[in-house]
């Protein structure tokens, strides 16, 4: 199927691996421009250089979610790189496991900066020109645990599920202009981050990582982990030309994990 997105320019945050990047390549691969960006140089120059050795057009600017001058420094880099912006892909990298009981209020306002503030931020400044060419696509990278909060999570489950309301709230605000405003929700996709976070539950459990993992899988109907491909192809779905009409969703991509319709 042609996505009918050759030739859009498209932002992805935290794009230096994983979900993110896996994102970028997808859309990359439908002929769309690709800034990613990303704390390590050298992933995303590698990056870079692998997308362009498949046919695809990407670059990169090194920027980090953290710092308070983020968002401005990635309103001059579209600029600058992409002469304006088509589709906007808001990815976070996930904070530190935890409890509720284990949360406090300095802990919370640096992850609520750089999960949801900068996420908002960023998008409110490309909305007018969004708007104003009657096109936009808008996917935030979020996390099952919304649907269902996820155990050592908190903070994740706490700040992503923040973003929800959000969302739903802007679909209907800009849906009129063309723009649509999606959330992509990964169940148990293989990636690093997954690693990391098999590996700290392992821990707290006193159990192996096999163990912990091998329990993982059992509990997902369709009996395996996922792949990046598979998420990114949905990604790249919700932001074609075809998906004009769906807005203010949530779609799972989690192998039928989640318990709720």
């Amino acid at each position: 199927m042609d996505l009918g997105i050759s030739g859009k320019r498209a932002l992805v945050l935290a794009a230096s691996r994983g979900l993110g990047l896996g994102i970028a390549k997808a859309l990359a691969a439908e002929g769309v421009h690709v800034l990613i960006c990303g704390r390590s140089e050298d992933k995303l120059k590698a990056n870079v250089a692998e997308i362009r050795a498949a046919g695809g057009k990407a670059d990169f600017e090194v920027a980090d979610l953290a710092d308070g001058h983020f968002v401005e420094q990635m309103i001059h880099a579209v600029h600058d790189i992409l002469g304006g912006i088509d589709i906007l892909v808001n990815n976070t990298g996930g904070p530190t496991p935890g409890t509720a009981e284990e949360m406090n209020g300095e802990t919370l306002d640096m992850f609520f900066q750089t999960m949801v503030v900068r996420v908002i931020t960023l998008t409110n400044a490309f909305l007018p020109l969004m708007k104003t060419q009657g096109f936009g696509r808008i996917l935030t990278v979020a996390s099952s645990g919304v649907f269902e909060p996820i155990p050592n999570l908190a903070l994740s489950n706490t700040l992503r599920g923040a973003l929800v309301g959000w969302n739903k709230t802007l679909s209907s605000e800009v849906a009129s202009y063309g723009v649509t405003a999606n959330m992509l929700l990964p169940g148990r996709i293989h990636t690093d981050r997954i690693d990391e976070l098999d590996g700290a539950n392992a821990k707290r459990q006193g159990k192996s990582l096999d163990e912990v993992r091998a329990a993982s899988v059992k509990s997902i109907p369709a009996q395996r982990l996922g792949t990046v491909e598979e998420f990114a192809a949905a990604g790249a779905f919700l932001c074609s030309a075809q998906a004009s009409y769906i807005t203010g969703t949530m779609l799972r991509v989690d192998g039928g994990a989640s318990k709720s319709n």
